[in-house]
């Protein structure tokens, strides 16, 4: 009886990956041998990973990227004339911070989107907004 209410009201406070993690606690013989603060820890640790993985979905959406799936880790530099010392320096999004813009460009079929795509994803992982336009929608806007 006391864990329903308690999963209630951790809901009720808008904490529902700790309601999750709590159930799962219920759940797991082991979790019983950790102490009070490990497993409180879990459950605060728990609900910040969903928080910040939620947030990091809606900067994804917002930013409005062609290509979602992009990511730097899976760039391929073989058969491209790509400087990694440079990408590596676009990676820590320090040109987000000092508020500059990226400008990718190239013959067609190269991968300048799949780049900004990557590129955009890592600034929404490390920076609160990001956009995505393909220069045709940028002169408009």
């Amino acid at each position: 009886m006391l864990t329903e209410q308690t999963v209630e009201r951790l809901h009720h406070l808008r904490l529902a990956a700790m309601a999750e993690t709590y159930l799962a606690q219920q759940r797991d013989p082991a979790a019983a041998a950790l102490s009070f603060d490990e497993r409180l820890g879990m459950l605060v640790d728990a609900e910040q990973l969903a928080r910040e993985n939620r947030a990091l979905r809606r900067r994804l959406q917002e930013a409005k990227l062609k290509m979602a799936h992009a990511c730097l880790e899976d760039l391929e530099y073989r058969g491209r004339t790509l400087d990694r010392a440079l990408i590596r320096q676009l990676a820590t999004c320090r040109w987000v911070a000092e508020h500059h813009n990226v400008l990718i460009t190239g013959p067609t079929g190269v991968g300048k989107s799949y780049l900004a795509c990557a590129l955009g994803q890592q600034a929404c992982r490390q920076h609160p907004r990001v956009i995505y336009r393909r220069l045709p929608r940028l002169f408009p806007e």
